[in-house]
C-alpha cells in the first residue's frame, strides 16, 4: 500500500510539472478556457478611471475645482503699512542719560505692516475688503490673482460694518459675480478664499454653520453668516463663495480663545455688503437714519414690572436731548413696538430698520408708555459718525 501511494504522488507531481512548463512556454497547446490567471491578466488590464481633461471632461461631484477657478481671481492679497509711534519711558528720554548712551534709548518711530485679503467687485480697478484691514495705513498695496501689485487709494469706508472700497488703476480686471446671500440655507455648502497669515492664496471649505448672528459686539451693524470654513488672520476681506463660486459673503472674524481658527468664522452678508459697496462708490461715504435712542431687550421681569403682559418691543432706556426722538415726545421707559408698522424684536432690529429710512423722512412709532398704547411722529435724523479708535 505504501508503494502504491508513492508511485501516485510522483506521478502527481510529475503532471503538474508538466502542466506548468507547457502553460508557461506554450500556452496554445492547452484547451481553449484554461488560460491560467496570470495569462487573462495580461489579456484584461485592470480598468482605470480615464484621465482629466480639464473643462471637457464636465464638473466633478467630488471637487469644487470649478467654483474655486471661477472666484479665485477675483480674490487679492491686501498689504499695508503704518508708522507707530515707539513711546520710550521718561527716564529713557532724560537728556544726561542719552548724552551717555546716545539716541538708543529715544523715542523712534517704526514701520508697522499688517495684511488681509480683497474681492474685487468692478472691472474699473474696485475692491472690497474690512475696515480693519485698511484702517489708519499710510500705504495700502493689492497683490493681483497675476502676481502684479499696486498701490490703492480708499474711496470710503463704514466702521459701523467694517467695510471698506479700495481703487486701483487698472483695467479690466476678474470682477466677481454676487450670489443671493438671502437663499443660503444652514448646510450648505461655502468655500473662503483670502490670504491666511501671508502664506498665500489659500482655499478652505466647510458649510453655512448660522445665519442672521448678531448681538457678538463685534461691529454697530451685525447679519453675519457663520461658517466652519477655516478663517485665520489674514483672511479678512477674502470672499466666501457658494459652490457654483459666487460671491455671497464677506469674510470678517473669527471667534476664538486662542486667536486661530476653531471652526467659528463670520461673514459679511453679499447682500449687506453690496449695499453699503454702492453707496461709497456712488457718494464716497454711507448715510442711515438715526432716532437718537438707547434700547435694551425687554425680559418676562422688565415685562411684568412695566405690567406689559406682552414681550414684544424693546424698552427705551435713554433718549439723546434734542435728538430725534426727543423732539418727538419719546421718553426713558417707553417701550417701543413698531416703526412703520414693522414690528420690533430686539434692539438690532431697531437699528437695522431706521439705518434703512433716509433722513428726513417721518416715520410712525408705536410706543406703550404705562400700559397705554400712543403713537408718534419722528423725523429721522441723520446717523452720525462713529469716534475713531483709540490709538
Amino acid at each position: 500500500m505504501r508503494s502504491i501511494w508513492i508511485i501516485f504522488s510522483q506521478t502527481a507531481t510529475i503532471c503538474l510539472a508538466v502542466l506548468f512548463v507547457v502553460s508557461t512556454l506554450k500556452p496554445e497547446w492547452l484547451p481553449s478556457g484554461t488560460a491560467p490567471a496570470a495569462e487573462v491578466m495580461r489579456a484584461s488590464p485592470p480598468q482605470q478611471e480615464p484621465a482629466s481633461s480639464g473643462a471637457a471632461s464636465g464638473p466633478r461631484a467630488d471637487s469644487y475645482h470649478d467654483a474655486v477657478r471661477k472666484a479665485a481671481p477675483s480674490v487679492v492679497n491686501i498689504f499695508t503699512s503704518k508708522d507707530v509711534r515707539v513711546r520710550r519711558g521718561p527716564l529713557l528720554n532724560d537728556p544726561s542719560l542719552r548724552r551717555f548712551f546716545g539716541d538708543q534709548f529715544a523715542n523712534e518711530t517704526r514701520r508697522a505692516t499688517s495684511l488681509g485679503s480683497g474681492v474685487v467687485v468692478g472691472a474699473g480697478g474696485y475692491i472690497l475688503t474690512n475696515n480693519h484691514v485698511i484702517e489708519a495705513a499710510d500705504e495700502i498695496e493689492v497683490a493681483l490673482h497675476d502676481d502684479r501689485k499696486l498701490l490703492a487709494k480708499v474711496v470710503g469706508s463704514d466702521p459701523d460694518t467694517d467695510l471698506a472700497v479700495l481703487r486701483v488703476e487698472a483695467q479690466n480686471l476678474p470682477a466677481i459675480t454676487f450670489g443671493s446671500s438671502e437663499n443660503l440655507r444652514v448646510g450648505d455648502i461655502v468655500l473662503a478664499i483670502g490670504n491666511p497669515l501671508g502664506i498665500g492664496q489659500t482655499v478652505t471649505s466647510g458649510i453655512v454653520s448660522g445665519l442672521r448672528r448678531s448681538g457678538l459686539g463685534i461691529n454697530t451693524f451685525e447679519n453675519f453668516i457663520q461658517t466652519d470654513a477655516a478663517i485665520n488672520q489674514g483672511n479678512s476681506g477674502g470672499a466666501l463663495v457658494d459652490a457654483r463660486g459666487n460671491l455671497v459673503g464677506i469674510n470678517t472674524a473669527i471667534l476664538s480663545q486662542t486667536g486661530g481658527s476653531i471652526g467659528i468664522g463670520l461673514a459679511i452678508p453679499a447682500s449687506m455688503a453690496g449695499a453699503v459697496m454702492e453707496q461709497i462708490i456712488r457718494t464716497g461715504a454711507v448715510t442711515r437714519g438715526w432716532m437718537g435712542v438707547e434700547m435694551q431687550p425687554l425680559t418676562p421681569a422688565l415685562a411684568e414690572s412695566f405690567k406689559l403682559g406682552t414681550l414684544e418691543g424693546v424698552i427705551i432706556n435713554g433718549v439723546m436731548n434734542g435728538g430725534p426722538a426727543d423732539k418727538a415726545g419719546a421718553r426713558p421707559g417707553d417701550v417701543l413696538v413698531a416703526i412703520d408698522g414693522k414690528p420690533i424684536v430686539d434692539p438690532q432690529s431697531v437699528l437695522n430698520v431706521v439705518a434703512g429710512i433716509a433722513p428726513g423722512n417721518a416715520v410712525k412709532v408705536r410706543l406703550k408708555r404705562k400700559g397705554q398704547d400712543l403713537e408718534l411722529a419722528v423725523v429721522i435724523g441723520r446717523r452720525p459718525k462713529p469716534q475713531s479708535r483709540p490709538e
